[in-house]
């Protein structure tokens, strides 16, 4: 098989990429993915110096890539980002939708302002960009591709992240509900769903009783490696994937296979 016939399929030369959220440990992983194959690749986030440290790798790798600090939860904000991406880069043709936070309060304590957080950030940010990047997607006619971020705990009920897994389960009716929406407009949207993978947003909630609770229900015996998440990516963005849309990609060790 030659590197020619891989880049075809899964090459993103002349590709420009939006990853929201893209400081972070796992968007970040994949930003880098995306930049390695090729596209140029625009970290979205908050954090300015986790960004520089991502660019940095990149820069070093030969990747493309560059920082845009935004608001998620702003739709003027978004507009903003758009308009700041089509200036330095003429066009989008794959975004990410992956800010996210946590909280592991129970049930009974969850207070007004942390659901309002927490839905802001991992699901109306995920339908503001959307929109905004959807409608410029359906307007330049060309498509493209759109991979939110889902979660273990959107598709099955998992202790201690409760308003965390009511707003991914969303995410995944969102994703499926945009993916029927726009399919004859030739934009996909697919939904990559972690396992356990150690991050900053589940750090406060990885106790070493959990820990073993994760280990004991995973086939693999060990937690995910950022850099595992960029094959399925990869094959989402790129033409590898051009008949792949409202799916779900679960990438977990095995994780949802197990029951007892």
């Amino acid at each position: 098989m030659s590197k020619s016939y891989l880049s075809t399929l899964f090459g993103l030369e002349n590709k420009v990429a939006v990853v929201i959220g893209g400081t972070g440990e796992l968007c970040g992983s994949m930003a880098e993915g995306l930049a390695n194959a090729g596209a140029e690749t625009v970290l979205v986030g908050r954090n300015e110096e986790k960004a520089t440290a991502r660019l940095d790798k990149i820069d070093t790798a030969g990747g493309r890539a560059y920082f845009e600090k935004v608001d998620v939860t702003s739709k003027t904000s978004i507009d903003d980002l758009l308009s700041a991406v089509l200036k330095k880069s003429g066009r989008v043709d794959i975004l990410i939708n992956g800010a996210g936070i946590n909280s592991p309060t129970p049930i009974l304590e969850v207070q007004e302002d942390e659901f309002d957080d927490i839905l802001n950030t991992n699901l109306k940010a995920v339908l503001f960009a959307s929109q905004v990047f959807g409608k410029y997607m359906i307007d330049r006619g060309q498509g493209g591709s759109m991979i939110n971020i889902g979660s273990m705990s959107g598709l099955i009920p998992l202790s201690r992240v409760f308003t965390y897994s009511a707003s991914k389960a969303a995410v995944h009716n969102l994703s499926k509900n945009m993916a029927r929406e726009w399919a004859d407009q030739n934009i996909r949207v697919n939904t990559i769903v972690p396992g356990f993978f150690p991050a900053e947003q589940n750090k406060k909630v990885l106790t070493e009783e959990r820990v073993a609770s994760i280990m004991r229900h995973t086939p693999a015996k060990r937690f995910g490696e950022a850099s595992e998440l960029i094959g399925a990516t990869l094959l989402l963005a790129s033409e590898a994937g051009s008949f792949i849309n409202g799916a779900e990609i679960v990438v977990d060790g095995g994780y949802a296979s197990m029951t007892i």
